[in-house]
């Protein structure tokens, strides 16, 4: 749906919100546009818009169907500029993505907004800050779109790297079950950085003047937006190499705790093996010197005969289990 439609002239808003139509009729030239925001358009609105704008139905077709990477594709007579915007949802300790497709054109800029792609009402306010920039023409629109975009990424890096220290902390105070998280962080960092890393080259190609639509007065903001990126997208790869080796210190700890465990179940094991050697034999001597046949009962009839057949012969192997043990090193 269109959620705004305004022209200014040279450089300052007509009150007034205008339709498709008489958006199309306005005299765009010099320091005179239209700026116009679509949210989430349906094939039918956006074919209405490149009628009025005379888009080309490629450019169009993307910009219907989100989910376009991040590119500056150059057309006829105007450009096609696709970035990510990204949002840090503290509540849930995730980054929420969008898409933002522009059209720039001669007099005319269009926004098309996917999912959480912005405020852009934020971006209006923003460029009307700077009367002598608004007057530059439609490109001083897409700096302002841009710079509250950016101004955007700055809370998500700040909140992924407190995720990222919450991570480490509990790495070491001992949590088994983290390796699903920081995989998630790991995911979150790598779809941020592709969303950041392909706005560099347009960025440094409109630093040093290569757009025609960009006028001069705008490059030097231009070059302020491409030294944030840069430095964001430098802390992205900082921040995955800080994941990466967080990974590796807690999958170390993991085999250490495991190792743990298993000398623990070894020595239980050599335990219960020590008690069953010796149980076995004084087990098989009294089974047998509990048996009632008659030999048995005939020889082994007084208190000496049962001292020396039954006791000694427990005490016999018992002797002969620690001599062995101490021989194998079991004890």
């Amino acid at each position: 749906m269109i959620v705004d439609c305004a022209y200014y002239e040279h450089g300052v808003r007509r009150p007034q919100k205008l339709t498709l139509e008489e958006a199309a009729a306005c005299p765009r030239h010099g320091g005179s546009y239209v700026w116009i925001e679509l949210d989430d358009p349906s094939q039918e609105l956006m074919a209405e818009v490149s009628r009025h704008f005379g888009l080309h139905e490629l450019a169009v077709e993307d910009a219907a169907v989100a989910h376009q990477r991040p590119k500056v594709e150059a057309y006829d007579d105007f450009h096609f500029i696709v970035y990510r915007t990204a949002k840090y949802d503290s509540a849930n300790r995730e980054v929420i993505f969008g898409e933002l497709d522009l059209f720039l054109g001669v007099g005319f800029v269009i926004a098309v907004r996917h999912d959480e792609a912005g405020d852009y009402e934020r971006a209006r306010r923003h460029l009307e800050q700077y009367p002598h920039l608004a007057r530059t023409g439609p490109a001083a629109a897409v700096w302002a779109i841009l710079d509250v975009v950016i101004d955007e990424y700055e809370p998500v890096v700040g909140g992924l790297e407190s995720d990222i220290e919450d991570t480490e902390r509990a790495i070491f105070s001992g949590r088994p079950d983290l390796t699903e998280r920081i995989y998630e962080l790991k995911q979150e960092i790598t779809d941020f950085y592709r969303a950041v890393h392909p706005l560099l080259p347009p960025l440094d190609a409109l630093e040093r003047g290569l757009f025609a639509p960009v006028d001069r007065r705008l490059l030097r903001y231009f070059r302020d937006l491409n030294d944030h990126v840069r430095r964001i997208d430098e802390e992205l790869l900082g921040q995955r190499d800080q994941l990466t080796a967080a990974l590796e210190a807690h999958l170390s700890l993991i085999n250490i705790r495991q190792n743990q465990i298993s000398a623990q179940q070894n020595d239980i094991v050599r335990r219960l093996t020590i008690v069953a050697s010796v149980f076995l034999p004084l087990t098989f001597i009294t089974g047998f010197f509990g048996q009632n046949f008659g030999w048995l009962v005939d020889e082994i009839g007084g208190a000496t005969a049962f001292w020396a057949a039954g006791i000694g012969s427990l005490f016999v192997s018992l002797l002969l289990l620690l001599i062995w043990f101490r021989r194998s090193r079991y004890l």
